[in-house]
């Protein structure tokens, strides 16, 4: 598996890996408020980071992390790919470039916040409504 730079082709990808992944994780979440998330994922999230993706052997991606400097911003992994080890290479990587990376983690998705404690994250706080003030809770982690 390689880490390498996100391009604009595998946008489409990159949606339906989202897409997959949120529906296979986000439990509290509501086909209805999937379907809101999109385009703003689509049009605003993904083109504002700097996103890498990790890709097998046969040119297939299997899972990406966005970032804004330390900040990581998304971290979502093909569904067929859970437990390969696919989020924690990412997370190596940027690791590689910031070795204290922070990241924000719903409340409701305790398989993701699991994930990040046993790579080493740390609870540093806790918000009541996610950054567009929805009744998500977010848990902050430091690393």
């Amino acid at each position: 598996m390689t880490i390498r730079t996100r391009i604009t082709d595998d946008n489409p990808v990159l949606l339906d890996i989202w897409h997959r992944a949120v529906k296979a994780t986000h439990a509290f979440l509501s086909e209805q408020d999937i379907a809101g998330l999109y385009p703003q994922v689509r049009d605003l999230y993904l083109p504002s980071v700097t996103i890498w993706v990790a890709e097998t052997g046969d040119g297939r991606i299997a899972g990406f992390i966005g970032t804004n400097d330390a900040q990581i911003e998304m971290l979502f992994v093909d569904p067929d790919r859970f437990g390969q080890r696919v989020g924690t290479r990412l997370l190596d990587h940027v690791r590689a470039q910031h070795p204290h990376p922070t990241v924000d983690v719903n409340e409701q998705n305790p398989g993701a916040h699991a994930f990040y404690r046993r790579y080493g994250f740390r609870d540093i706080g806790r918000s009541e409504t996610d950054a567009a003030g929805r009744p998500f809770p977010l848990i902050h982690m430091s690393y």
